[in-house]
C-alpha cells in the first residue's frame, strides 16, 4: 500500500508571504510544502530560500522545490541555479518542466524528443551529485500532457534519479485516471490534488473524495523510495477558508 503524507503547493497562495503560507500549512496539518519558483523562492536568491528553510523546518514542514526550469529550453547553468535554491531551501526534490511550456507533446519531432530526454537526463545526473532528486511535472502542454508520451519520456531518459508527478488533466473521467496510473505508476514520486472540472472551475476537493481515495488507492507500487507527498493545489477562490475544509478532506482521503 503506498503511504501518502499530506501537503500544499505554494502556488495556491501567489499574493501571500511565506511565513503566511507557512502558518497555514501547519494549522492544517500538513506535512510538507512545495515552495514556488516563480513566486515565493525564485532561482537564485539563495538567502531567501534559506529563510523560508528556517521557517519551513521551525513549523516541522518538509520542502520540495517546484521551478519551472523547462528543458531543453532551459539549459543546465539554468537547472544549475534553482538546483542552487532547492539546496539552500532544504528541499530533496525539484520539479521542473519536460519540454518547452505552453507545448503540445503531439507537436514534437523525434529528435527534439531525444534533445529533451537528453538534457532532463543530465540535470538528474547533476542533482543526484548534490543529492537531490529529479521530478517532471505532469500536465497538459509539455511532454507530459498524456500518457503514452509520459511513459516513453520516462523510458528515455532512463536515469533513476528523474520521477514523474501525477495530477489528472481537469475533467478527466476516474477510469481513464486509473489507467494512466497503471502506466506510469511506477516512476511516481508525487501527486498534485485538486478538484476542477473540464472547464478549469474549482470546487470542495469533498466533491471528489471518492475519485481521489480510488487514484490514491490503486497507484501501483513505485521505485520511489523516499517520503512521498499528496500536495493541493489550487482551492476555491483562492480562499484560505476553503483550504482548511479541503485540507480536512485530504488528510481524511489518506486515511483511508
Amino acid at each position: 500500500m503506498n503511504t501518502f503524507e499530506p501537503g500544499l503547493c505554494t502556488v495556491t497562495f501567489r499574493s501571500l508571504p511565506a511565513h503566511r503560507i507557512v502558518e497555514l500549512a501547519a494549522k492544517a496539518e500538513l506535512a510538507a510544502i512545495e515552495w514556488a519558483g516563480d513566486a515565493h523562492v525564485l532561482p537564485g536568491d539563495e538567502p531567501i530560500a534559506r529563510e523560508v528553510r528556517r521557517l519551513s523546518e521551525k513549523a516541522g514542514l518538509a520542502t520540495s522545490y517546484g521551478s519551472y526550469v523547462a528543458p531543453p529550453t532551459d539549459d543546465l547553468p539554468v537547472f544549475r541555479r534553482a538546483l542552487d535554491s532547492a539546496i539552500a531551501l532544504g528541499a530533496s526534490n525539484i520539479r521542473i518542466w519536460p519540454g518547452t511550456r505552453q507545448r503540445d507533446s503531439k507537436d514534437y519531432s523525434t529528435s527534439e524528443r531525444r534533445a529533451a530526454a537528453a538534457a532532463i537526463r543530465d540535470m538528474g545526473a547533476e542533482a543526484a551529485r548534490r543529492g537531490v532528486t529529479v521530478s517532471l511535472e505532469y500536465h497538459p502542454q509539455s511532454l507530459t500532457d498524456e500518457t503514452d508520451s509520459a511513459r516513453r519520456l520516462i523510458d528515455a531518459i532512463a536515469h533513476d534519479n528523474v520521477y514523474l508527478y501525477w495530477q489528472p488533466r481537469p475533467g478527466l473521467p476516474l477510469d481513464e485516471a486509473l489507467a494512466e496510473i497503471a502506466q506510469i505508476g511506477q516512476h511516481v514520486s508525487h501527486v498534485h490534488v485538486f478538484a476542477w472540472d473540464g472547464d478549469r472551475n474549482r470546487f470542495p476537493l469533498k466533491s471528489a473524495s471518492d475519485y481521489w481515495r480510488a487514484v490514491l488507492a490503486d497507484i501501483p507500487a513505485s521505485r520511489w523510495s523516499g517520503r512521498r507527498f499528496a500536495m493541493l493545489e489550487f482551492v476555491a477562490n483562492d480562499d484560505p477558508a476553503a483550504f482548511f475544509e479541503d485540507a480536512a478532506t485530504l488528510r481524511q482521503i489518506l486515511k483511508r
